[in-house]
């Protein structure tokens, strides 16, 4: 581990910090992950170039800066205007990892003859969208796929809200919402559309979650657009017995992907 600290002037420290801007990801292939879980998961993938870490934070994580360094990835020790500066929140860890991007292609995913998909359309907001690929990992499905004019998944609130699930599991972004559709449909994929008035019910909908299915879930203000609901092999509700208007679409995306978990399991 380098014994040298490094302040928020230094040319590396200057040009990570330019990736909380969406531009300069795009431009470099690069994102920065911040937080114990998320540089654990970063390093065990080994998608880590530079891990950034405080003395505080050496003293806290030591077996993981340790074993970054161990592994070969550089390790730097960086002021503590240096940490503030990498991290984007109110009381920074004060452990970074410079990372290289982890979406794949759609087709690489649809090779892989998927069971269980999430496909958020045109999800705005960060926390919500980190949240969606946390819950895909925990029930083991096969991808996140981000289609329309989605997030980036390597916004540092994507990124936390993750806790590390963003190198678990495979996200692919996809821009052409109907691209992405037909690419579905040509794999054989039954695509489960959800909405307020679908046809059918989550609790009749067992035989249908037996099967490879991706699941559409629509932007946070304004749900699905009806055109491509409509093009969805089904269209499914979620009941709800109480008196809540609806559910947010993290909420949503949970009970969705939990309900094709049991399925899928259970038939294992």
């Amino acid at each position: 581990m380098s014994a040298d600290v490094i302040d928020w002037r230094n040319p590396r420290v200057v040009s990570a910090v330019k990736l909380h801007r969406g531009a300069h990801r795009r431009k470099t292939g690069l994102f920065l992950a911040e937080g114990a879980n998320s540089v654990a998961s970063a390093l065990d993938t080994g998608r880590v170039e530079e891990l950034f870490y405080s003395v505080k934070a050496a003293g806290r994580e030591h077996e993981l800066v340790a074993g970054a360094a161990a592994s070969g990835v550089r390790t730097t020790l960086v002021s503590d205007r240096a940490a503030e500066m990498l991290g984007e929140t109110v009381t920074p860890p004060g452990l970074v990892a410079l990372c290289r991007q982890v979406d794949v292609p759609l087709t690489s995913i649809l090779d892989t003859a998927p069971r269980m998909l999430a496909v958020p359309v045109e999800i705005a907001d960060p926390g919500n969208a980190g949240t969606l690929i946390r819950v895909a990992d925990a029930v083991g499905a096969n991808g996140v796929v981000l289609t329309g004019d989605s997030v980036d998944p390597h916004n540092g609130k994507c990124v936390r809200a993750c806790a590390g699930s963003l190198f678990h599991v495979p996200v692919a972004r996809s821009r052409d919402i109907d691209t992405t559709l037909s690419a579905l449909e040509e794999a054989g994929i039954a695509i489960l559309a959800t909405t307020a008035r679908g046809e059918v019910d989550l609790d009749d909908a067992d035989e249908i979650l037996s099967g490879p299915v991706a699941w559409l879930f629509g932007n946070e203000a304004h749900g699905l657009d009806p055109a491509i609901a409509r093009r969805a092999t089904h269209r499914v509700r979620i009941p709800i017995h109480g008196r809540a208007e609806s559910l947010n679409l993290a909420a949503a995306a949970a009970i969705c992907l939990y309900a094709s978990s049991r399925v899928q399991h259970a038939s294992r």
